[in-house]
């Protein structure tokens, strides 16, 4: 005969199989539900740190990346002789596509998000566009000018932001924010025209870098406004390195040549440019990663702080590796700009919390 069972279920214990013949009872050794990260098998690489620890960790990185990649640009165009600023930005952009599809298809430290229709491709794609412009802007002037003087100009991207952010949608800022954008603008003006090493050329395409970095910042604001349509930063990148590289293709082509040949017959006299150039396009990738990284675990805040001291780091570690000479002017002008940037930064503070 079989014996009857019946289930007794109680809140916070197992299950328990009861028998009625018997006075012995059995218990069902059931395991405990698995988190989402088990399910899928994977595992913080910070889970056994401290969470100071871990933000350190990342902030470092950031810094690391940030100016590696920048020294690392300025090596290889100006000190190595590879004058290939578009060819090297494509590259740049290839290795950001393979990485963010490695990252976030088979590491998933985001969730897979999709395009959903040809209108919100050809928004992407107008971003991209402006990204290419401002990243070979930036990449052709560290050609020509100086990492220290490149970073200043870089710091003015506030100025061109309230600038397009004006023109485009019309907004308008506050008396106090346009009055500390004047301190940004001086420092420049005195940076300059006491840099030694100034060149014409070199100055206007890292202006056009730093207005083309503004006009994404304020473009991607409108154009990915839809709940539906906004992308993470990393499915962003995701989509927009390859479109970028597409665009790039043919202008190098034509006004750098067959570089994909030099480069291969470069590479087998001279190793080390394989080196530098997988090097080079892999910092640039870890550049968005610690972006998204120091986002997430800090604030968007923070990263903007971090920005300015991270240009001040750059053009100091630059003028020491690439010995390029300075002036107190120029170091005074620098310092004028960075403080503007800060003042421009708290005076935003302030305005969101009156307007709200």
């Amino acid at each position: 005969m079989v014996e009857a069972q019946t289930w007794t279920t109680r809140r916070m214990s197992n299950p328990r199989l009861e028998s009625t013949a018997t006075a012995d009872h059995q218990l069902l050794d059931i395991p405990a539900t698995p988190t989402a990260e088990v399910r899928n098998g994977i595992y913080s690489v910070g889970s056994h740190l401290s969470p100071n620890l871990l933000t350190a960790l990342i902030i470092a990185s950031w810094f690391m990346s940030n100016i590696g990649v920048l020294l690392l640009n300025k090596y290889l165009l100006s000190f190595y002789g590879y004058r290939y600023p578009i060819f090297l930005t494509m590259l740049h952009m290839i290795s950001c596509a393979c990485y963010s599809y490695v990252a976030i298809n088979f590491l998933e430290i985001v969730p897979r998000q999709h395009i959903l229709s040809r209108k919100q491709f050809f928004k992407i794609f107008a971003l991209s566009a402006i990204f290419c412009f401002s990243v070979v802007c930036g990449n052709t002037s560290l050609r020509y000018i100086p990492v220290s003087f490149n970073q200043a100009i870089g710091a003015t991207t506030p100025f061109f932001t309230a600038i397009f952010a004006f023109l485009i949608t019309c907004k308008k800022e506050s008396a106090e924010v346009y009055c500390a954008l004047l301190p940004v603008v001086f420092g420049i003006v005195l940076a300059s025209n006491s840099e030694p090493l100034f060149n014409l050329f070199g100055f206007l395409v890292c202006v056009g870098s730093t207005a083309g970095r503004a006009l994404k910042s304020v473009v991607q604001g409108i154009l990915l406004t839809s709940e539906a349509e906004k992308l993470h930063s990393m499915n962003l990148l995701l989509y927009m390195a390859p479109m970028a590289a597409m665009i790039l293709l043919p202008f190098t082509l034509y006004i750098e040549g067959n570089v994909a040949r030099i480069t291969l017959e470069k590479a087998k006299t001279d190793s080390f440019i394989v080196f530098l150039l997988v090097g080079n396009a892999t910092v640039a990738y870890l550049v968005n990663l610690t972006n998204f990284l120091v986002t997430k675990h800090t604030s968007a805040l923070t990263l903007q702080v971090l920005g300015n001291a991270k240009a001040a780091i750059a053009a100091f570690v630059s003028v020491m590796i690439f010995k390029n000479p300075v002036t107190v002017m120029g170091m005074a002008g620098f310092a004028v700009t960075i403080m503007g940037v800060v003042l421009y930064s708290e005076a935003k503070k302030r305005s969101k919390v009156t307007t709200h």
